[in-house]
């Protein structure tokens, strides 16, 4: 069974899928038993065809199909159900995030206590256009003065997290970019990792600041929600 499970939601990413798979297998063979779980959210170009092509050479590489498309945040749970692995790498299908971090933060992990369920990467030099960055730097300070989550960067794709926490968090769509706060919502600890950031090369963008902003919105209101009604406590077993 392999250690670390990488999930890779993918819409119409086509000439990024092998550039993207071949960075995975140099950063990560010969250091940890792997797995490569790529979830197409029915693609309409030839994303898939290229994961077939790549499943044929690359004994790593698992492809999981949406038959109707259903976003990044049931692409991303789809692909940790499927996962074997007992802990969890996301990257984005874009090739923005480097597979190359990847082992810094198994190295995080390690040295980190028990509590600390996610490791979430944190974009320091971000390549994206001046309206984009400034977007998100927005969206972040609110988000951060609201839940309180202490994480600079959540939209950041790549992460380390463990599977059996992540499967017990309260499932939604675009609840990838709230993880820290439903990390620690659940009783977790989260640490921010600086992580290097690169232009697209191929393809384009799935998404649109005002689209982002209108959806955050509700999100946002959603967690908080979430947060303000949580109750936990510890437990022990009474035995006879």
């Amino acid at each position: 069974m392999p250690q670390l499970s990488v999930v890779v939601p993918v819409h119409n990413e086509e000439d990024n899928v092998a550039p993207l798979v071949d960075e995975i297998l140099r950063a990560l063979r010969g250091r940890i038993d792997f797995e490569i779980v790529y979830v197409d959210d029915a693609s309409r170009d030839g994303t898939l065809a290229r994961l077939r092509q790549l499943q044929a050479v690359t004994p790593e590489l698992r492809v999981i199909r949406h038959l109707t498309n259903a976003g990044q945040s049931t692409a991303v749970r789809n692909g940790v159900k499927a996962a074997r692995a007992p802990w969890i790498a996301t990257l984005d299908g874009d090739g923005q995030n480097d597979p190359a971090d990847i082992p810094n933060l198994l190295a995080q992990r390690d040295r980190a206590p028990a509590d600390v369920k996610l490791f979430a990467g944190w974009r320091v030099n971000r390549q994206d256009s001046g309206s984009k960055r400034w977007a998100s730097k927005f969206a972040n300070a609110i988000r951060s003065r609201l839940l309180r989550d202490a994480t600079p960067d959540t939209g950041c794709g790549i992460k380390l997290f463990e599977r059996e926490a992540f499967l017990e968090l309260p499932y939604f769509d675009h609840m990838h970019r709230y993880l820290p706060a439903l990390m620690q919502r659940a009783g977790w600890q989260t640490v921010s990792v600086p992580v290097n950031h690169r232009p697209r090369s191929a393809g384009v963008s799935k998404y649109t600041n005002l689209g982002r902003a209108l959806v955050g919105i509700r999100d946002l209101l959603g967690v908080s929600w979430l947060i303000a009604r949580s109750r936990r406590t510890a437990i022990e077993e009474v035995r006879p």
